[in-house]
């Protein structure tokens, strides 16, 4: 028997199973924007701060000798023997 010698209507099966197929799953976007909000305003906050932070070093630097490294003249620290 083919199918065009079926009792049954192809358009009314088309239509039930339609009916009957489960519906697609819609994904939900707000847990996706709330943490690209929250990384970007931690992003923000972080850059904020370290911008606004004062610099963690206040004192000069000083070599071996005691002597500060920024009394020191180029043309007498040669590259290989820089600290």
């Amino acid at each position: 028997m083919t199918a065009a010698d079926s009792a049954l209507d192809p358009e009314a099966l088309a239509e039930a199973r339609s009916l009957l197929a489960a519906p697609a799953a819609r994904e939900r976007l707000w847990p996706v924007l709330a943490a690209a909000a929250f990384a970007a305003v931690a992003a923000l906050a972080l850059a904020g701060a370290m911008i606004t932070a004062p610099p963690v070093v206040t004192q000069h630097l000083t070599g071996e000798s005691g002597v500060s490294l920024d009394d020191a003249p180029l043309s007498e620290t040669p590259l290989e023997e820089a600290p």
